[in-house]
């Protein structure tokens, strides 16, 4: 007789139907059920971990290739890259100057999903920086009416104290 591991369902597990979501609601003939979630995730920056340990000291980190010849060779990465997509090799840091970093996108948000723990509607945008060859994603933490818009100039605010190590410890204030 073989011997069988059972699987068992907790009774927790049971999905509860929700009547409302984004304060709308639900048809009859849908259903939408609540599904938490906890784990633990355990996450390695590995080779850009000089970047989020940057944020925290109030630091904007990018990257550059300093071995290539192609036309990029120079320009800033932000996001950083740990391997050049030209050549393979190892990038170099450097820490980027924000002064004229400017909106070069945004959509505002009123869903922005399970990773991030901020308040709603949210402004996520896109920055344009100078010597920067990218453009970078993050967010607003402060809006007022008719922002942000696009080429709107801002400002980097880094979460120093008790840091998220997350990209949450970098946002971007309007300048006025």
């Amino acid at each position: 007789m073989k011997i069988r591991q059972k699987v068992i369902i907790p009774p927790e597990a049971e999905g509860r139907l929700v009547a409302e979501i984004f304060k709308r609601q639900v048809p009859p003939d849908v259903w939408v059920i609540e599904n938490p979630k906890n784990i633990v995730h355990n996450h390695s920056y590995g080779g850009i971990t000089p970047f989020f340990e940057g944020l925290t000291q109030g630091k904007l980190l990018g990257t550059f290739c300093p071995h290539c010849p192609f036309p990029y060779c120079g320009d800033i990465w932000l996001p950083p890259r740990v391997d050049c997509p030209d050549c393979w090799e190892k990038t170099a840091w450097f820490e980027v100057d924000p002064d004229g970093a400017t909106v070069y996108s945004f959509s505002i948000t009123n869903y922005p999903g399970a990773g991030f723990k901020g308040t709603v509607p949210c402004p996520l945008i896109s920055l344009e920086i100078p010597g920067v060859c990218t453009n970078m994603m993050s967010y607003l933490s402060e809006f007022g009416e008719g922002e942000p818009y696009i080429g709107m100039p801002v400002r980097p605010v880094f979460r120093v104290e008790k840091p998220t190590r997350t990209i949450l410890d970098l946002s971007w204030v309007p300048i006025d």
